[in-house]
């Protein structure tokens, strides 16, 4: 049983208490935006967690090398988003259940091990990648990486471990307030808004194979598999109910669009600062390469934003790790309890944190990890996407909220899609590493 359900009825109260509050205090016409933020939260958290460390150097990579002509791939990749976003959270809402949980009990104990054991093997080289992420940012302020990513994964640790998963939560959407950064440096990048719109509206596709390439890293690095787990366990952890799901549903899309939102501006960005300047290998070198055109306020800018998203995904990417295992297996799982009520949740998260602070600081090539990671997760993409749509499908596990025959095609359609790529991805990763 999940850890939720005893704290459903409570969590539930609590919400519809603050957004009854808010509505009695606001007039009409602002109060569907603050209804909005007082429900924020699984949907967004996990959304801008995609825009980790890795995230950011690939939509860097993307501006410095084809300037603004991938905005309209990130429109695409948005829908994309959003559909998968909007059906994890509703599995969670309706089910009561994580990803891993449905998985189990809808298929087979194998399938969901064997799933578990590549979003594992993925999330731990992710991990790495986070902190690895912290340290260069900290490096950009002149703070020693041995300094700042031991404290920060101090920090990341007692938090999940000494907190309920509301106050959790909000430091999360606290950190998540550093990606305006990113919208501030395309700004003072002085950006061609003209031709932002243009190639934002309509498709200005390049025919070559690293356009292509960078196209379907956009879709990997936008779209991972533990966004999805952690976004379905996140709203079981929360107890949000059925009732509350119109809140949801608005969480979980307007994350999803706000994370790419966030991710284009990044794009724009370093296009407008260094396009046509040829790839980038990290996000430390985006920032440093800002430097000589818009000026130190946009290495600040963009430390900041690499900061908040690496501290965030530290601590999400983890997390779905334990929730995903623990579903599998059936064990308590909740931020809100202690280590002695759910030892192999937090105890998992720990030495997660652990590892990954400590790999982070010793001399390995981190480019190899990723790859290797990358390879993980096109592998593992097309997977908890075809789970995710058949579970969609299923009367049995959503009863009236199961997919409509409009939305179950265009599910269809983009989960195809994402996979297809995914795939490209993947074998073009294996062929460059071979």
């Amino acid at each position: 049983m999940s850890s939720a359900t005893p704290m459903r009825k409570l969590n539930s109260e609590s919400q519809r208490g603050i957004g009854s509050r808010v509505k009695r205090a606001m007039p009409k016409r602002k109060r569907t935006f603050w209804v909005y933020l007082a429900a924020a939260g699984p949907g967004l958290i996990a959304a801008n967690a995609g825009n980790d460390a890795g995230g950011i150097a690939t939509y860097a990579s993307a501006g410095s090398q084809f300037g603004y002509r991938t905005l309209f791939f990130m429109v695409l990749v948005t829908i994309g988003l959003v559909v998968v976003q909007e059906m994890s959270a509703r599995l969670g809402v309706y089910s009561g259940k994580g990803l891993a949980a449905l998985i189990r009990e809808e298929f087979s104990v194998r399938l969901a091990g064997l799933a578990m054991f590549a979003l594992t093997a993925s999330n731990v080289g992710l991990v790495v990648s986070e902190f690895a992420g912290i340290g260069a940012a900290f490096q950009l302020f002149g703070v020693s990486r041995y300094i700042s990513i031991p404290l920060s994964a101090l920090f990341i640790w007692g938090l999940v471990l000494f907190s309920s998963y509301r106050y959790a939560e909000r430091v999360f959407l606290i950190m998540s307030l550093a990606f305006f950064a990113y919208p501030i440096a395309a700004i003072v990048g002085h950006p061609d808004w003209h031709k932002v719109a243009a190639q934002a509206a309509f498709p200005h596709f390049i025919a070559s194979q690293s356009f292509i390439f960078m196209g379907v890293a956009l879709i990997g690095t936008t779209i991972s598999p533990y966004m999805q787990v952690y976004a379905a366990a996140g709203v079981v952890d929360r107890g949000i109910s059925p009732e509350e799901y119109p809140l949801e549903r608005a969480d979980a899309v307007g994350g999803a669009i706000f994370a790419n939102i966030i991710s284009m501006f990044i794009i724009i960005a370093t296009a407008a600062a260094i396009g046509g300047s040829g790839p980038l290998e990290s996000a430390k070198q985006a920032a440093l390469a800002l430097r000589p055109i818009a000026g130190s306020e946009a290495v600040i800018l963009f430390a900041i934003g690499l900061l908040g998203a690496s501290a965030l995904a530290g601590a999400v990417v983890p997390l779905s790790t334990s929730y995903a295992i623990a579903e599998a297996l059936g064990v308590e799982r909740s931020v809100s309890r202690k280590f002695r009520q759910a030892p192999l949740f937090l105890g998992l998260f720990s030495v997660q944190v652990l590892l990954g602070a400590a790999v982070s600081l010793v001399p390995v090539n981190l480019i190899t990890l990723l790859i290797f990671t990358q390879v993980l997760q096109g592998l593992l993409t097309p997977i908890i996407l075809t789970f995710i749509v058949l579970l969609s499908n299923r009367q049995s596990v959503l009863g009236e909220a199961v997919n409509g025959r409009i939305f179950r095609k265009v599910a269809a359609v983009a989960v195809i899609a994402i996979a297809g790529l995914s795939s490209v991805l993947l074998v073009q990763t294996v062929i460059g590493w071979l």
